[in-house]
């Protein structure tokens, strides 16, 4: 089956040439066009991959990318003609995976949406490791589903990958570009603070207290890791 992209704009030729390309590339394309919309349409659809704008009619981008994420984890992209960093942020802090300012080229926007909707189970290297179990945290490779104390946690498609990457690697640090080139799947176009964002709400979601970690560290000046089991 294709996979279900949601494009949400409120331009209809921003719309249209995104659904000829996504279609091109293999797609199953729904649209909406304000924010009331798209959560209809997500909301029945299921999509795999949301693309996002931010300035939509009835209901705001950032609003709606709030409302989809108490409900489903697919990656969101937000698309946004602004260039200040705290909506980029705000973005991020919402649940948001990915954003893209718009005038966007073609080319780097459809590298975002199949970076994203990667679906790459990394193992350890004889590929017998499905479940990482660390302390009171375990880690379902083949059902992207992380527990604390049994309860599954609700996590987005880009925490977990983040936290399966780190922790399938234990030990080893890794910088933000590396973390954006191996996690989110490109290397260029990627924001650092991108990073730090995903791991201050990771941090929230799985530490018992996130000012002071134990699964997700910092090593000053160079990067994130996960320790040793």
């Amino acid at each position: 089956m294709n996979e279900k992209v949601l494009v949400v704009d409120d331009e209809k030729p921003i719309v249209d040439i995104l659904k000829y390309n996504l279609t091109k590339e293999g797609y199953n394309v729904l649209v909406a066009y304000d924010g009331e919309e798209a959560i209809k349409v997500a909301e029945s659809a299921s999509p795999d991959l949301v693309l996002l704008d931010i300035m939509l009619p009835k209901i705001d981008g950032f609003s709606v990318c709030k409302k989809l994420r108490e409900k489903m984890t697919c990656p969101i992209i937000m698309l946004t003609a602004k260039g200040e960093e705290v909506d980029k942020v705000l973005g991020l802090e919402l649940g948001a995976d990915d954003y893209v300012t718009k005038p966007f080229s073609m080319r780097e926007l459809m590298a975002r949406v199949k970076a994203n909707l990667r679906r790459t189970v990394l193992a350890d290297p004889a590929g017998e490791q499905n479940v990482i179990k660390v302390r009171d945290l375990e880690l379902d490779l083949k059902s992207y589903q992380l527990k604390k104390n049994g309860v599954p946690l609700e996590l987005t498609f880009r925490e977990f990958e983040l936290i399966k990457f780190l922790a399938t690697q234990a030990g080893q640090v890794f910088s933000r570009e590396k973390l954006l080139e191996e996690v989110w799947g490109y290397e260029y176009y990627g924001d650092i603070r991108t990073v730090d964002v995903t791991v201050r709400r990771l941090r929230e979601k799985v530490e018992d207290d996130a000012a002071n970690p134990t699964y997700i560290l910092t090593k000053r000046g160079i990067g994130y890791y996960f320790p040793k089991q």
